[in-house]
């Protein structure tokens, strides 16, 4: 239930739409493969520890790196088929070679043209072909992870804190307390497993794009109140590759926060606790909290076409719960007698039953409890469902965006939140498809040499990526300087305190 934050009010980024080509087909997908011994520590649980260059001058790193074009060369050529693995090493190696925004990625996490500490002390996770987990890995420049990534080829790469010292000197320090995250991206999960409860089109690892839209009302909420209760501007979201997405909130107020801080906005947000055992989950203080009065606006459309008309929960034996949530015990038991004299009634039916079963009569306690109790259900079957784990700790890894899901073989793509009902993640691209469209790409269709990753359905996404690196480091520069400014008095001298 949310509680006292101080807000600050801040319009979005502007950012080019992604429009991907839609796609309706189911798609079941297996779990990643777990992890086997770590390297600089013992065997580790991934469930448990996760949750789920450039031609132009824009921002360009200071740091050496090789054009695009140069770098997304392969070592070797080979035949992309449709039976080559997603995490193969050879396509692994390619996707890193020809790609892979490294350079865009380096000032998204560097927060500046400039390499940094704000870079070079971040931890990256690596998980390679053999699932040993590789972490406190860091790296000073671009071009070092990236020849790092062509290397080892790494399926998955996860990100962590930024370190008071570099992560890979964390053994030469002499107090423990000397080595300890000091900043991070406030971030969040939001995984399909969640709403296993409440979906009815799929089960498992399967998803389609009836029950993608528990992840798109998720994404509505979570944004509108991150931009307009707390005042934070840049808030990437990302595809988790698979059944789910992720939140980063870049903002520097954001990174800076402390566990505290943290835990205080996850509180803000959670509205569903308890309730395993079928009871009921959301009980929220009256009047409504002004976030939750416009969570339901939000959400009572997708109420009536997502839940009733496309999952229908209550059907059949099923309505019991939906009972169960009804506290009028007199009402209860007429819609029970009602449903049970008409057992294929729709879960649609059943939801204007009720309003029409009170007004007959059967109905012991106020409209307003029972109104109340309407929005209650509304927010248990469409409310977001956070993974609270992922993002109350400064140390948390959380995978990174544009990285390769090895079930899938889809990429971990940026969505638009502004048109976050046009994202299917049944239409993401795959990396052997796009390995294949760089392929068949020919030179004459443009008129001059262009990027790989230009030359695919990858395209817009990066495009999106970069224009939002842009605004977060274009902001960025100007509170440096205003920083400057506020320490000097109006003659430009020094003041004294």
């Amino acid at each position: 239930m949310p509680h006292s934050v101080t807000p600050e009010t801040a319009s979005a980024d502007e950012h080019p739409a992604i429009k991907p080509e839609q796609s309706t087909q189911d798609v079941a997908m297996d779990d990643a493969p777990s992890l086997g011994e770590a390297e600089d520590s013992a065997k580790v649980n991934l469930e448990e520890l996760f949750d789920d260059d450039d031609s132009d001058g824009e921002f360009a790193s200071s740091a050496p790196v090789k054009s695009e074009e140069e770098a997304s060369q392969p070592a070797a050529t080979f035949k992309i088929s449709d039976k080559s693995q997603y995490s193969d090493p050879d396509v692994m190696r390619a996707f890193y070679q020809r790609l892979f925004p490294f350079r865009y990625f380096f000032q998204w996490l560097n927060h500046s043209a400039v390499p940094s500490t704000d870079f070079a002390h971040r931890e990256f996770a690596f998980t390679l072909s053999n699932d040993v987990l590789q972490r406190y890995q860091s790296f000073p420049t671009a071009d070092l992870l990236r020849k790092r990534c062509i290397a080892d080829t790494p399926p998955r790469i996860d990100i962590g804190p930024i370190y008071s010292t570099n992560p890979r000197d964390r053994k030469t320090v002499r107090k423990a307390s000397a080595f300890r995250p000091v900043s991070r991206e406030l971030v969040f999960d939001i995984d399909m497993d969640a709403y296993d409860d409440i979906r009815t089109c799929c089960t498992g690892a399967n998803i389609c794009q009836k029950c993608w839209a528990f992840i798109t009302m998720s994404i509505k909420v979570v944004d509108v109140a991150l931009r307009e209760d707390f005042g934070f501007k840049h808030v990437l979201w990302v595809y988790s590759g698979r059944r789910g997405a992720h939140a980063w909130v870049c903002d520097k107020r954001a990174r800076e926060m402390d566990d505290s801080k943290r835990r205080a906005v996850y509180g803000y947000l959670e509205v569903l606790k308890g309730g395993d055992q079928g009871g009921k989950k959301v009980n929220v203080w009256r009047p409504l909290h002004p976030h939750l009065e416009r969570s339901l606006n939000i959400l009572k459309e997708h109420f009536q076409t997502t839940i009733l008309a496309e999952q229908d929960p209550w059907a059949g034996e099923n309505a019991a719960h939906l009972l169960n949530l009804i506290p009028d015990t007199k009402l209860r038991e007429a819609l029970q007698k009602k449903w049970d004299s008409s057992p294929g009634r729709p879960s649609a039916s059943k939801w204007a039953d009720i309003d029409s079963v009170a007004k007959s009569g059967a109905l012991s306690k106020s409209s307003k409890e029972l109104l109340e109790a309407k929005q209650d259900i509304v927010l248990e079957y469409t409310y977001p469902r956070l993974d609270a784990d992922v993002g109350k700790k400064l140390n948390h890894l959380l995978k990174s965006p544009f990285v390769v899901h090895p079930a899938t073989g889809r990429i971990c793509v940026p969505i638009d939140p502004r048109n976050a009902e046009d994202f299917d993640p049944l239409s993401v691209p795959k990396v052997t498809e796009l390995l294949v469209e760089i392929d068949t790409w020919k030179e004459e269709d443009v008129e001059k040499k262009i990027q790989d990753w230009e030359k695919t359905s990858l395209k817009p996404y990066i495009d999106y990526f970069r224009v939002f690196v842009a605004g977060l480091l274009k902001e960025e520069k100007e509170k440096e300087k205003g920083g400057v400014k506020r320490e000097r008095g109006d003659n430009g001298e020094a003041m004294e305190f």
